[in-house]
């Protein structure tokens, strides 16, 4: 990982671009490419995937409506051996179609069209939410809960918790403020970085964290719903 990011300055920053449309991802390369970041752009999803398997960017900026290998397919691929960060864009805005990215995996979805400075904010945001991560702290355990912040890597029990970079901030967030209720805008607010968004992406993340950390989702024993107010997690596991 490169140099952290303020939001003026990509600091080389590496992002991969998947866009069909020429005309946006001349406009959207060309901006981030003034802005400091290091661009590769491609058309479609079967040579941006050949070249995210050569070397894994920063960020994958990814288009959801390619040709041949779609970008929800590339997406799934790509989470199979990677957490790198994903923005997907879309010309479908409704919120189902917003859910379906994040359950793929997506870190962020940006419905077309979007304002370019936006777009930035949101690349510089995921940078440092992962630059943040990075230091080389000491592991330390909550609960049956054991986090390896150098390797950004958690564990419950003796089972490792395979998690999209996303999905590790948050549960990393939930293991700083145990038992204790959280709502979704603190979520979206400390998590996120939004100081408003669609309260679906929190539910789309909780839901994804409960099938990797509970043995029914259904019934969880960590993180469990407060209704009407938040999350409640317990790293114990304690039902009570």
């Amino acid at each position: 990982m490169d140099a952290p990011v303020s939001s003026d300055d990509g600091g080389g920053a590496h992002v991969v671009l998947v866009e069909d449309d020429q005309r946006v991802r001349t406009a959207v390369a060309a901006y981030l490419r003034a802005k400091g970041f290091r661009i590769d752009e491609f058309s479609d999803g079967e040579t941006a995937r050949d070249a995210v398997q050569r070397s894994t960017p920063d960020v994958l900026v990814l288009d959801r409506m390619l040709p041949g290998l779609s970008g929800d397919d590339l997406l799934r691929e790509i989470r199979t051996r990677s957490d790198v960060p994903v923005i997907m864009l879309t010309a479908l805005g409704a919120s189902g179609h917003r859910i379906d990215g994040l359950e793929l995996g997506a870190d962020d979805y940006l419905a077309k069209p979007f304002a370019l400075r936006e777009l930035q904010l949101r690349i510089s945001k995921l940078l440092r939410h992962r630059v943040s991560h990075q230091s080389p702290l000491a592991p330390f355990v909550v609960g049956r809960f054991r986090i390896d912040p150098t390797m950004r890597r958690i564990t419950c029990g003796s089972a490792d918790v395979e998690l999209t970079a996303r999905e590790y901030e948050l549960l990393l967030f939930l293991l700083k403020n145990p038992d204790r209720v959280v709502s979704r805008d603190e979520m979206l607010r400390e998590v996120w970085g939004w100081s408003t968004g669609d309260a679906s992406t929190v539910t789309v993340h909780i839901r994804r964290l409960r099938e990797k950390i509970e043995a029914d989702p259904r019934d969880p024993v960590y993180l469990r719903t407060e209704w009407g107010t938040g999350y409640r997690f317990t790293p114990s596991g304690r039902s009570s």
